[in-house]
């Protein structure tokens, strides 16, 4: 009946439908930036107030901003940026240089774009260095102003700041807090990372010239704030063409929430991850699901996109696996019962399953070495298992040790979907000797 209405007084519901996907996919694709930082008030007026130095003193600064993937480093970083450019007159003269440990994989690298992003490739020529410090103080002091008396303060943005750590002899890390300790050039130097051992990673002479400012971000999202995230996420705005297939759709929305089985299913997607990327990611799938036909979001939508959320990929692989490599994955369950988790080698996975083999030689072919010794190396390569450190060194490959990467539960789950899996390996996996 409320369908038949909107048709005729309102809006289609095709049209509708069309409109709630344009809008809902833009507000999960192409985050905003909130208003204000709730749960960060502290972190962010500490970073403004040490990067207002930079901008309007020519105080130079470096601070690391450490907290887990999807904590919202980047967005603390972007919000204090908007903030500072609004405030001051920062825009006209603060200069950005972005830089990324996944993109920038050694220190040339990372020179080369410095000098893109400051515009300074005119500048450098075909000039040769004798040294990286050389280049870098070359392109600040190319940034000086024209009575040469001061310079134009530069941010440098790290972003994943560890794997600059991994760089030899670290000299862009040296470099950079070298010049921020001095006097030279006014810049500041933001890392952000999740890794909260990462002052461990720096050399003596970095470390000492870091100011060893940190600011942590540390989750303390709750389920109910993770509800009311989800809820207004979802919601249609008070300006959507058609006011009352809004109301329907928001009364909706609420509603999902109280069934018992939608809110077992998002405690679970919460327990595994807090992170509001996840959460767009979840929310993607259900409204892909939203149809001419079913106009709504239902409770089957949500468990069935939670599902595909959770999947687990190892015991996918698993799916793919040869009966003889399912066979020495249970050969190594067992050897981890029998040793507690402990390592084992290709000889001792052979071993195993050469013993069921002897008991139940009618239902399962019997492999020659090379053939299996094959199949462990595949293992290997899947990453299904993988060797313990310090143990590659001068051994043959029949002895080196390696680490099962699966545990009991993924193992006996994919078992269970494993088409025509003989009967016997499965009961193999499930008895408790080997």
């Amino acid at each position: 009946m409320s369908k038949r209405k909107i048709q005729e007084t309102n809006l289609p519901v095709g049209e509708c439908i069309s409109q709630v996907q344009t809008i809902l996919r833009e507000r999960f694709c192409h985050q905003s930036l909130p208003e204000r930082t709730e749960g960060m008030e502290s972190q962010h007026k500490h970073l403004l107030e040490l990067l207002k130095r930079t901008s309007d003193h020519g105080e130079s600064n470096s601070v690391l901003i450490i907290g887990p993937r999807g904590g919202g480093k980047t967005m603390l970083l972007n919000c204090v940026l908007r903030d500072l450019l609004e405030v001051t007159d920062a825009s006209k003269i603060l200069l950005q240089v972005h830089l990324n440990g996944l993109l920038q994989t050694d220190d040339h690298v990372a020179l080369k774009e410095i000098t893109r992003q400051l515009h300074l490739e005119n500048v450098v020529g075909d000039k040769v260095f004798g040294s990286f410090a050389e280049n870098l103080v070359f392109l600040l002091d190319a940034l000086k102003k024209g009575d040469r008396s001061n310079s134009r303060p530069v941010l440098f943005i790290l972003d994943e700041f560890d794997l600059f750590a991994h760089h030899r002899n670290q000299t862009l890390l040296y470099n950079l807090l070298d010049v921020s300790q001095s006097a030279q050039t006014p810049i500041a130097v933001v890392g952000l990372t999740c890794r909260l051992d990462v002052l461990e990673l720096l050399e003596k002479r970095v470390k000492s010239r870091f100011s060893h400012r940190q600011i942590h971000l540390l989750s303390s999202a709750t389920f109910t704030h993770f509800l009311e995230t989800a809820t207004s996420q979802l919601s249609l705005p008070d300006d959507f063409p058609d006011d009352q297939f809004a109301q329907e759709w928001n009364a909706n929305i609420k509603a999902l929430w109280k069934d018992k089985s939608v809110k077992n299913a998002l405690q679970r997607h919460f327990n595994s991850s807090k992170d509001l990327r996840s959460l767009h990611l979840l929310l993607m799938l259900m409204l892909s699901r939203v149809t001419v036909s079913k106009p709504f979001i239902q409770p089957a939508d949500i468990i069935e996109a939670s599902r595909c959320c959770m999947v687990d990929s190892k015991a996918n692989v698993l799916h793919g696996l040869s009966i003889l490599e399912l066979c020495l994955i249970i050969a190594m369950k067992h050897l981890n019962d029998i040793y507690d988790g402990g390592p084992f080698n290709f000889h001792m996975v052979h071993n195993e399953f050469k013993k069921f083999l002897q008991r139940k030689s009618h239902s399962i072919h019997n492999f020659e070495k090379p053939v299996v010794i094959k199949a462990f190396e595949h293992l290997h390569e899947l990453e299904l298992i993988r060797s313990v450190e310090g143990s590659t060194a001068k051994i043959q490959r029949e002895y080196q040790l390696m680490k099962l990467m699966l545990d009991h539960t993924q193992i006996m789950e994919a078992l269970q979907k494993y088409p025509q899996c003989p009967t016997d390996v499965k009961q193999w996996a499930m008895s408790s000797f080997g």
